[in-house]
């Protein structure tokens, strides 16, 4: 029996994500999938292409998995709980997310496409001349910076020390300058080294 034959069966001749019967297609699942039906689901038009495009995700398309995430086919599970990962922002997929279950293995297949990585993982921060900041990093404020709200500008030359990265925004640090906690944009530090 052919890979394609094996997942119509186990299928029933339907999408193993949101159940469509139309224009289905093996999907291999990456980036390790052997091409084998056990690391392959059968997915149609609209899934395989929201997936290739993860900016053009439909959110409420993928409240098909509220369904599809019980099944009991591990490459299902896989692409369930990558989809819900990748739309855990819209708030609905993360109730489901804290449902699902998965064995370490499987669980660990999920998370090597990288979609588990957390969004601190995922953010870089970048100083003016491209080098990477971390937490705990010394900067050089590169331009006079007037500081709103609180009354004085910080100097083009001043050390700030042991600054802390803004989780959700690459373009933001956060530091003290003049005894006081501001965000300062990475465009206007130098990383000390």
């Amino acid at each position: 029996m052919s890979i394609e034959q094996q997942l119509l069966t186990r299928s029933n001749h339907q999408c193993e994500l949101c159940s469509a019967a139309e224009d289905l297609e093996i999907y291999a699942i990456p980036p390790h999938s052997d091409g084998s039906a056990e690391q392959s689901i059968l997915l149609c038009a609209t899934c395989r292409d929201q997936i290739a495009n993860p900016d053009h995700v439909d959110p409420n398309h993928w409240r098909c998995l509220n369904d599809s995430m019980w099944s009991q086919v591990p490459a299902v599970q896989v692409m369930a709980w990558r989809m819900l990962t990748r739309l855990r922002g819209e708030g609905w997929p993360q109730d489901l997310l804290d449902m699902l279950f998965l064995d370490d293995e499987t669980l660990a297949w999920a998370q090597a496409a990288g979609d588990g990585a957390s969004a601190e993982e995922q953010v870089v921060h970048r100083d003016c001349n491209g080098a990477q900041l971390h937490a705990g990093d010394t900067v050089t404020l590169i331009k006079d910076l007037n500081v709103k709200g609180a009354n004085f500008t910080a100097k083009r030359g001043t050390a700030v020390r042991g600054i802390s990265l803004v989780a959700d925004h690459a373009d933001q640090i956060e530091g003290r300058v003049n005894g006081q906690q501001i965000v300062i944009l990475t465009q206007f530090v130098k990383k000390q080294t």
